[in-house]
């Protein structure tokens, strides 16, 4: 036995079964794949389960693999103790009804003993109660020493989940010596203290069980083993936890260099390394496979994960955003088994510094809120943090309950969670009824009027013109029998071609006409009960119920909208070629001017990747792909890769719209046949419209040609201003006025500096003896922060013992710095702490160096006040 690093460690174990048949597959995504009964892959088998069932064929009978994995059960005990992580790596190896128990066992004993030397007497091996079969295949085929076999009941060694395989399992222990154990007479395999570490587990799915208690015997038996790689590493390498194995080692050393904190210094910064270093490690590989933060689901627990670590680096002294920078320690040690964290590199580093920047906007004031009712809770005897006060905090603060949670346990309190939960539900039950009766609201009216009215018969996907009778008009939103020359009513027809707005597009407009009226539609829409409501305005004659029409859409306007929608399709698939999986639609808007997309992104996009987008969806234009509009049965659309709506509910039938092999979608909106139809693409704007959500603006078709005229003629308007006569030359002029502009700011700098040396000659003279060093404090008026800093670099050139504390006022807005020269350092004086308290005292806060910090403040009116006190506060500083 000798030390193996965790990075070779897998690379043997795939290796090796990959010399007994078995087919080496990456890791499967952390996201399960059509399984809705996991929010994230929790073990190695976990995304095969259909392999087992028999419901999906396997690409081979014998497969190996090393699955990440994430478990957040027990985040709370991550961190206190050494033995808990959420994220993990399970070496598996499996068959589906090929090898069974005569292969298994001798495998994973020639692994452990020939393989990785693991000392014989060292191992023991646990089997199920009444499996004599594997007793007799370790002792008489392996040759293991029966006194080393222990026979555990059903609890430990039989696996089974519901109805589906079960079967008894094996599992193999290593003794780390009675210096481990707990020392009671019982001690030995399966006992909850250090001393036995099980490693590695063989499962014999070789029953299917109906639920009821009844095992009748599968056909084809399979092998399932789960061997944790961070427990063998920590066998492998002599070290007593996860935490000190070579990978994670290194991820910590990261995390001790930024915070100048070792582990081992003391036990309460050691949780807070722990904790920071597991959660890193579980937010890069989250990150990394696709998973967005959210306030639900895995993008909660993502969030829940990134803002703990977060609240631990406060623990240990680190203000700043630090969380992104250990990413890439993360992604080193791990990129030769996962190449996806590398090529995924920018992403993950931006997301989790949005996230943490986002983070500490409101982190700070909640502490502050927690502690404060904390103390309340403590100085009036109680031992239960009010749940009012933790939903007032998370309802109104954004801070969120599992902190709150945490900060009270370290102070020896519980939360009431049930009142937190009862004033949580009541807040959503009031927010749901909101939106229901919103919505209920809103078509209340006609759907009272229009009560037994048959659902239309829409016909527009095929033509834009149809025939059709006047089943109900309504006018100021009642039922009526007619309508005249200059009524605005509503017209529903039994059938008809106008698309009703729905799915982000617009309704259609055109023109109505019976025998005896004509109409112009203004717009489209449609009630609950499918009723296609014609938003009209009757021009000349009189309309009547039961009449007769013809209605034709606006062709010239459906066409500009159908290729606006095809478009925005396009748009899609090119964000998530160029940005990521991660990208979801959030929200859409399609008429004949424009396409609004709105989807879920953590950064605004570059140049650079705007321009991919753009050239991506023209080259799909271009190419002249076939669109196909389809519906089928919704599973036999999810089976095509159609992507759905997030968060949308759909029936079995659904509408998919594919543009070749380059998008499919779920959508029931018009589309162009072509793609060619559409003409060209240009994006004219990307823009923020939520915390994680981007919106891109586009034009099509003609509206190209009316952007481009646009741009054209501010171009020479901006060419005339500046006095160019040829627009080419715009770029040149601008440079020109730039470059004045910039000696301008150079010349009012040189002056600043002048007028600083100047108040600093008379700051100089009337600085004040206190204790060892100098003090200069004073308030000089209209002076921004960069004037302040500049004084403050004179101070510390001018004498070693000058502390000064100057504060000036701009736009309203007041700002103290101050600075501590050589001298004055060794004496105690500490910037930072100066700032701090002198800040407080006009309600600011701030912080920095020991030799130069700054702070803002909320109360310029109270500026005299905190800069009087600089004295007395520097005076208790220095020795």
């Amino acid at each position: 036995m000798k030390w193996t690093g965790l990075n070779e460690l897998r690379e043997i174990y795939l290796s090796y079964f990959e010399s007994k048949g078995h087919l080496r597959l990456p890791s499967f995504p952390l996201i399960p794949k059509d399984d809705n009964s996991l929010l994230l892959i929790n073990s190695g088998m976990a995304p095969m389960k259909k392999y087992f069932t028999g419901e999906v064929t396997p690409p081979r009978k014998r497969v190996t693999t090393c699955q990440k994995c994430i478990r957040t059960g027990d985040i709370e005990n991550v961190g206190i103790t050494a033995r808990h992580g959420t994220f993990f790596e399970m070496l598996g190896n499996f068959s589906f009804g090929d090898y069974f128990k005569h292969e298994a066992i001798p495998w994973a004993w020639e692994f452990c003993t020939k393989v990785l030397e693991l000392p014989v007497d060292k191992l023991w091996v646990t089997i199920y109660l009444d499996d004599d079969e594997a007793h007799d295949i370790w002792v008489n085929e392996v040759g293991i020493d029966p006194k080393h076999i222990v026979r555990l009941g059903k609890e430990d060694n039989f696996w089974e989940h519901g109805s589906g395989p079960c079967g008894p399992c094996s599992e193999i222990y290593f003794d780390r010596g009675e210096q481990y154990s707990c020392g009671k007479p019982t001690c030995g395999v399966g006992c909850d203290c250090d001393r036995y570490v099980e490693f590695w587990n063989v499962v014999f799915s070789q029953f299917d069980s109906d639920g009821k208690g009844n095992y009748p015997p599968m056909e084809h038996p399979n092998i399932d083993t789960g061997m944790g790689l961070d427990r063998l590493a920590c066998i492998m390498q002599g070290v007593d936890n996860l935490f000190l194995v070579d990978t994670v080692q290194n991820i910590m050393k990261h995390i001790s260099k930024i915070t100048g904190v070792d582990y081992g210094d003391s036990p309460k910064s050691d949780i807070s390394l722990r904790v920071i270093t597991d959660h890193v490690r579980s937010t890069v590989f989250m990150i990394g496979d696709g998973v967005m933060p959210s306030n639900e689901g895995r993008g909660y627990v993502l969030r829940r994960l990134l803002r703990r670590a977060a609240r631990h680096g406060r623990l240990l002294g680190v203000h700043d955003t630090f969380l992104w920078r250990v990413a890439d320690t993360v992604i080193t040690e791990n990129r030769g088994a996962y190449p996806e964290l590398a090529e995924k590199r920018d992403m993950i580093v931006k997301l989790m510094r949005v996230e943490e920047e986002s983070f500490s906007k409101t982190v700070d004031q909640g502490l502050s809120l927690v502690n404060g009712y904390l103390d309340d809770t403590v100085k009036a005897g109680g031992k239960v943090f009010s749940g009012a006060e933790a939903f007032l905090l998370s309802d109104t603060y954004g801070f969120p309950i599992d902190l709150t949670k945490e900060i009270a346990a370290e102070r020896g309190l519980s939360v009431d969670e049930e009142e937190f939960a009862r004033l949580m539900k009541e807040q959503k039950e009031r927010a749901r009824a909101a939106r229901k009766n919103a919505g209920a609201d809103a078509w209340a009216g006609e759907n009272d009027q229009l009560e037994g009215i048959p659902e239309t018969d829409f016909v527009g996907y095929g033509t834009m013109k149809t025939e059709g009778r006047v089943l109900a008009i309504l006018k100021d939103g009642l039922r009526c029998e007619s309508a005249t020359a200059g009524d605005e009513v509503t017209v529903v027809l039994d059938r008809t071609a106008f698309y009703a707005e729905s799915g982000g597009q617009v309704g259609d407009t055109g023109i109505m006409e019976s025998d005896g009226a004509v109409l112009a539609v203004t717009g489209t829409t449609k009630n609950h009960a499918k009723n296609y409501l014609h938003h009209a305005a009757v021009k000349a004659g009189e309309l009547r119920a039961g009449d007769a029409v013809k209605a034709e859409v606006d062709a010239s306007r459906r066409l500009a909208i159908m290729r606006n929608h095809t478009s925005a399709h396009l748009l899609q698939a090119a964000l998530r070629s160029v940005l990521g999986t991660h990208v979801e639609q959030a929200g859409q808007l399609v008429d004949e001017h424009r396409v609004r997309f709105d989807f879920t992104h953590f950064s605004a996009l570059t140049g650079e990747e705007l321009k991919k987008v753009e050239n991506l969806v023209n080259a799909e234009i271009l190419s002249g792909l076939s669109v196909e509009c389809r519906e089928m049965p919704i599973e036999e659309a999810k089976k095509l890769g159609a992507m759905a709506l997030f968060g949308e509910k759909y029936g079995s039938v659904v509408r998919v719209v594919s543009a070749g092999d380059f998008s499919s979608e779920f959508c029931g909106g018009t589309h162009t046949d072509n793609t060619a139809k559409i003409g060209l693409f240009k994006i004219v704007s990307e823009s923020s419209v939520a915390a994680g959500v981007r919106r891109v603006e586009a034009v099509t078709g003609n509206n190209v040609l009316a952007y481009l005229d646009e741009l054209a003629g501010e171009l020479q308007q901006a060419a005339s201003v500046l006095k160019v006569n040829n627009p080419a030359e715009l770029a040149q002029r601008a440079e020109q006025i730039s470059a004045e502009l910039k000696e301008k700011d150079r010349e009012l700098e040189s002056l600043n500096g002048r007028l600083a040396s100047m108040r600093m000659e008379s700051l100089f003279a009337g600085a004040k003896q206190v204790g060892g060093v100098r003090l200069i404090a004073a308030k000089l008026g209209e002076a921004d922060a960069e004037v302040l800093r500049m004084m403050c670099d004179r101070v510390k050139e001018h004498a070693p013992d000058l502390v000064a504390v100057l504060a000036g006022v701009q736009d309203g807005k007041a700002n103290i710095a101050v600075a501590c020269a050589q001298e004055a350092l060794k004496k105690g004086a500490h910037a930072g702490k100066i700032v701090k308290e002198v800040a407080a005292l006009a309600g600011g806060g701030g912080g920095g160096r020991p030799d130069s910090a700054m702070a803002g403040t909320k109360h310029p009116e109270k500026l005299d006040e905190a800069i009087s006190a600089a004295e007395k506060i520097v005076a208790n500083m220095v020795k």
